[in-house]
């Protein structure tokens, strides 16, 4: 089936490789953040079974992710498809897990010192469910590769929240540690836009539903921090 890059002359083996490169610079990202808290000593073998199963499942998914641009990179599109299936299903596994590990760890007094409570409870919450919105369009958009492409882009640059923090000064940063997670994925989102232009002269639209989703998500997330349901909730789970 021809893709919309054909027809607007992108070869698509460059657009093939483009993203797989980008999946491996996600994945080497987020891995790269665990791997310097493990190196500084501030992560530990020692924590609850939970967060190494939350920790398993979002690597779970860098992996399928990673897999899947690597299975189109090399034309094994029908394995593709059958894996995406694989994916869909285990998307509903990390929502699951997402919500529940954060409530948790609010419930166990595990959220960082450097975060308000509420703060941490909407900005993961949120995320969580955007990543789970933008892979949902991606699905329902499959037929149309350009699009499908660049929404699980903007949704796997998102799975890099938890790395991109541990690679962050983030106790320094106040009340701009969100928009400083924002800015790194801005430039991961910049250098997919960039490729667009220089291939096909103008940006994909997907990108702006992306990463518009992206930057709405982390504008709301203050403002919903200090919303009086949200502030019951941090005081009833943190007692």
């Amino acid at each position: 089936m021809a893709t919309q890059a054909s027809q607007i002359g992108v070869p698509i083996e460059r657009e093939r490789a483009f993203f797989f490169a980008m999946a491996i610079a996600i994945v080497l990202t987020t891995v790269s953040g665990f791997v310097l808290q493990f190196v500084m000593g501030r992560s530990s073998i020692a924590s609850p079974w939970w967060v190494h199963l939350h920790g398993m499942t979002s690597v779970g998914w860098l992996a399928l992710y990673a897999m899947q641009n690597y299975l189109v990179f090399h034309g094994s599109l029908a394995t593709h498809r059958r894996l995406g299936w694989v994916a869909s299903w285990y998307l509903g596994w990390m929502v699951a897990v997402g919500l529940s590990t954060t409530t948790v760890a609010a419930a166990a007094h595990r959220i960082p010192f450097f975060f308000e409570p509420n703060v941490f409870l909407v900005m993961d919450y949120l995320t969580v469910l955007v990543f789970a919105g933008l892979t949902l369009a991606g699905v329902a958009l499959r037929a149309r590769t350009d699009w499908h492409r660049r929404l699980m882009l903007c949704a796997a640059i998102l799975v890099m929240t938890p790395g991109v923090g541990r690679l962050l000064p983030l106790p320094l940063m106040g009340t701009w540690i969100l928009w400083s997670i924002w800015l790194v994925m801005a430039v991961y989102v910049g250098i997919a836009m960039t490729f667009d232009v220089m291939t096909r002269g103008r940006i994909h639209p997907a990108y702006f539903w992306g990463f518009g989703a992206i930057t709405l998500d982390t504008a709301l997330m203050r403002p919903l921090a200090f919303s009086p349901p949200v502030l019951a909730l941090t005081r009833a789970l943190m007692g």
